[in-house]
């Protein structure tokens, strides 16, 4: 019996109801990659402030070198690490995704971490080509280009997660191999997934933190550390170009608001990546089937070649085990 196709409208609405049903244990997986980042930096900047004004004036360039890194470096490590965790939920994810169609749960979060974690270097590669990309999207001339580029390639952490064969530029061409003929519908879905989880819900969220006074709060905390700032400056610059001045609150509040969006932006990476995912599968399945080597399914062969790669490692092979494993509940 053939396989009914989903419509882009009802992978969307299905999505969402895989990321609720699920949504504590996805808000537990991504705190540490979400909070960390931002917890990393506040102690770099409670730190620096400290450093700043407790330790005396040091002559010496090479010890205040030394002090500097000395200062930094514990919170740079943790945004880091968290940074490093939350790219890898985007390939975490996805491979979660086969358990959720069967059963509507998700579990294990630490094999199918692992899974996308032995492809280091490969998934390192493969944000390289990402940031490229990102970086030309800044340049005005290059808008329209970056944002065609963007739906063809929108499928490339789906592809290095089902199809590990695939070396990096192997999985920008399978998206574009993908997404061709389906451009149409993979741009609405971005503009779908996009609306809610980048403009929706930050703007909810934001509208909620001041009405409940939680803004003004956050804005308070960090006041000491705007001021700091060389605002006098800036203002003076400003009104030498006929702009208005800027208030160190005004400032305050906008990094509050900004970073409050980007937590829950982050925060609802799951959802982006459940329904792209699945729209992966839904892609994959219209492509003409050809003729393969292997009977074995990607995810196989992955095993197949860890377990010949690292069988000098100790390491809990239960672990990949069961990431592979069909929910029989």
């Amino acid at each position: 019996m053939a396989k009914k196709s989903k419509t882009p409208l009802g992978i969307f609405i299905e999505s969402i109801g895989l990321y609720f049903s699920n949504f504590d244990k996805f808000v537990k997986y991504m705190t540490f990659p979400v909070l960390g980042q931002v917890g990393g930096l506040l102690l770099v900047l409670i730190l620096t402030m400290i450093y700043t004004k407790h330790i005396p004036q040091i002559a010496d360039i090479n010890i205040l070198l030394l002090l500097s890194i000395l200062v930094t470096l514990p919170g740079l490590l943790i945004f880091t690490k968290a940074f490093w965790e939350y790219l890898v939920a985007y390939g975490a994810v996805n491979s979660m995704l086969d358990n959720m169609l069967k059963s509507g749960k998700v579990y294990d979060f630490d094999a199918h971490t692992e899974l996308i974690k032995r492809r280091t270097v490969p998934f390192v590669g493969l944000w390289f080509i990402f940031g490229v990309f990102s970086l030309l999207a800044v340049f005005p001339l290059f808008w329209v280009p970056a944002c065609v580029i963007a739906v063809f390639c929108v499928l490339i952490f789906q592809v290095f997660t089902y199809e590990p064969e695939q070396s990096p530029i192997g999985c920008v061409r399978r998206s574009i191999q993908l997404v061709k003929g389906h451009f149409a519908s993979t741009f609405m879905l971005m503009a779908l997934v996009g609306a809610l989880t980048y403009v929706f819900v930050p703007q909810i969220v934001n509208k909620l933190f001041e009405v409940i006074k939680l803004t003004e709060f956050f804005a308070n905390m960090i006041t000491p550390f705007i001021e700091q700032l060389p605002i006098a400056e800036l203002n003076s610059m400003l009104a030498q170009a006929s702009v208005s001045a800027i208030e160190v609150k005004d400032i305050a509040v906008f990094v509050v608001t900004t970073t409050v969006a980007q937590v829950f932006i982050q925060y609802t990476l799951p959802l982006r990546s459940i329904l792209w995912g699945m729209w992966y599968e839904e892609l994959n399945g219209a492509l003409p089937e050809t003729p393969k080597k292997s009977k074995k399914r990607p995810s196989e062969k992955l095993m197949d070649a860890s377990k010949k790669k690292y069988s000098s490692k100790k390491l809990d092979r239960n672990i990949l085990k069961r990431a592979m494993e069909k929910d029989e509940e």
